[in-house]
């Protein structure tokens, strides 16, 4: 027996058509060089239809990939919904990768367009020559006289000769959104989000227990657009009707504090990395800034050390509170109103953790073992990726984390496997690295290890065994060619010998405990 229930598509239209009929005038603000520039949920509908219409009249058709190269700003919030709500698949290209990254990925997605800000304009010029799939540019603000992507289009100049045109049905499980992983083990993998899972990740964000996006709050959401679709917190606040603020283009820390003290956010959202660095901002500005709006630090990308939690408790009455996820896992999977794990799974996420032989481990406190997850916005395999085997078993997602689970479903990471390097909430492979040094005609050797950094929290630290003469500068400038600026170790160590374990691998243990004990001159002294 069937149920008798009305089959609605879930839709990301369907977010769109709250925001703008029950939350119509509440306010999307975008920080810009001039201020800020503000419009309601009506208007940004409005613009939204407009952009659908200028896309077909592009030759943009359902199922076309379509990149955005850009900041946190109004026109990318526009593409947000205009992209997928038309039928095509949004790819938000991630401008932090190196070059090589960056265009295996739009190549991979086979982007029909690009739609960039005009401070990416040079980037994007710099790998054109290895997109063949890209058809058209779009520049998010005056295109540049002399750019040379062609042909490149004002986005402004396209909506005001578009017109608006409604957005279709189809059924969810239709491909939205495009998201690369940060490529720490060989090239990015694409992960493909549909409607459905996107609509069920956004209502669980608002859910009690989650991050509870409300329409009485407001958002500032410095987490990159270009990265896991800013935590889904776009939608949700569509959705809720909350007043979205969006820091603009290339912010630093004191415009940050500067847009915080004028449009009273009560939460931020943004990686570990960020809260440290608006803490140190704060104190270097002499507190000028009013933050008392400030209720919540919403804190991802790794756990926030317990130093920057107190720091803004006791001087702003701000909790800290964070969860885990991954690109995989759209990204939320876990919360916690606090620092001391990374929570409980939401509402429709399963968990377990399992041992070598991949039976599951209990949930003692005690017991650790791989992480691995399933729920309707957990990918089930990667986009046209032969590496689906090695992370998918039996239909949960392995994620490579190791962490323990309390009785109550309180979930705590314990390590990362693969010796991964998470600075400033990105991935960094130790392995690309060491392989690398060694392609060096006068390296002999070299290992790379993570080391404790107060502002990225870790930072990649290279030992090196030489075979001749090199400097440390050379080194580095030699992985600047292959790797984005912030793979690059900021300190290289030349070791007479690397240590060995019995198995004749690299003792990564010895080398951390020389660290920790001595710091550079105890790797040294090897």
């Amino acid at each position: 027996m069937d149920g008798l229930m009305m089959d609605r598509q879930l839709l990301i239209k369907r977010l769109l058509w709250r925001g703008e009929r029950i939350f119509g005038d509440k306010r999307v603000v975008s920080r810009t060089a001039s201020g800020y520039h503000e419009y309601t949920y009506t208007e940004f509908g409005h613009r939204v239809r407009r952009l659908a219409g200028a896309l077909q009249a592009l030759g943009i058709a359902p199922g076309d990939r379509v990149a955005t190269l850009a900041w946190n700003t109004h026109r990318h919030l526009e593409c947000y919904f205009a992209v997928p709500g038309m039928g095509a698949v949004l790819h938000t290209a991630n401008h932090r990768l190196s070059e090589d990254q960056l265009a295996y990925t739009i190549d991979h997605a086979g982007d029909r367009a690009v739609f960039v800000d005009p401070d990416l304009v040079p980037l994007l010029e710099s790998i054109a020559d290895r997109l063949p799939s890209v058809r058209c540019y779009v520049v998010l603000g005056p295109v540049p006289e002399d750019t040379t992507l062609t042909p490149a289009f004002s986005y402004e100049d396209l909506l005001a000769e578009a017109a608006p045109v409604g957005l279709p049905e189809f059924d969810e499980n239709t491909a939205a959104s495009l998201c690369y992983t940060s490529g720490t083990t060989g090239d990015p993998k694409g992960v493909v989000y549909s409607h459905r899972s996107m609509v069920l990740h956004a209502l669980a964000l608002c859910a009690r227990g989650s991050a509870e996006i409300a329409e009485e709050d407001t958002y500032l959401v410095v987490t990159p657009m270009s990265h896991v679709n800013a935590w889904g917190t776009p939608y949700a606040c569509t959705l809720q009707g909350a007043t979205l603020v969006l820091p603009g283009i290339h912010p630093s820390p004191e415009d940050l504090l500067r847009t915080i003290h004028d449009r009273r956010p009560s939460t931020v959202v943004a990686a570990v990395t960020v809260g440290t660095m608006l803490k140190d901002a704060h104190e270097r500005t002499g507190r000028r800034y009013r933050l008392d709006s400030l209720r919540r630090l919403w804190l991802g990308g790794q756990a926030p050390p317990a130093a920057l939690t107190e720091w803004w408790r006791r001087n702003n009455d701000t909790v800290v509170v964070n969860g885990w996820g991954m690109t995989e896992t759209s990204p939320i999977a876990t919360f916690a109103e606090n620092t001391l794990t990374q929570g409980k799974p939401l509402p429709l996420v399963e968990m377990r953790i399992t041992g070598e032989d991949g039976r599951e481990l209990p949930w003692d406190g005690e017991t650790v073992g791989e992480l691995e997850v399933r729920s309707p916005w957990v990918a089930r395999e990667y986009y046209d990726d032969p590496r689906t085997v090695d992370s998918f078993r039996d239909g949960w997602l392995r994620t490579g984390d190791v962490s323990v689970f309390a009785p109550d479903g309180s979930m705590q990471l314990k390590d990362r496997s693969k010796d991964l390097i998470k600075s400033g909430g990105e991935w960094i492979s130790s392995v690309d690295l060491e392989n690398a040094l060694m392609a060096h005609p006068m390296v002999r050797e070299a290992v790379v290890i993570a080391i404790p950094d107060d502002t990225w929290l870790e930072r990649p630290l290279a030992c090196v065994e030489a075979q001749g003469t090199v400097t440390a500068e050379e080194l580095r400038n030699h992985l600047r060619i292959r790797f984005a600026r912030y793979w690059v170790p900021d300190h290289i160590v030349f070791v007479r010998r690397i240590p060995k374990t019995s198995v004749g691998k690299f003792d990564k243990k010895r080398l951390r405990a020389c660290y920790l004990a001595d710091g550079l001159d105890g790797v040294r002294s090897l």
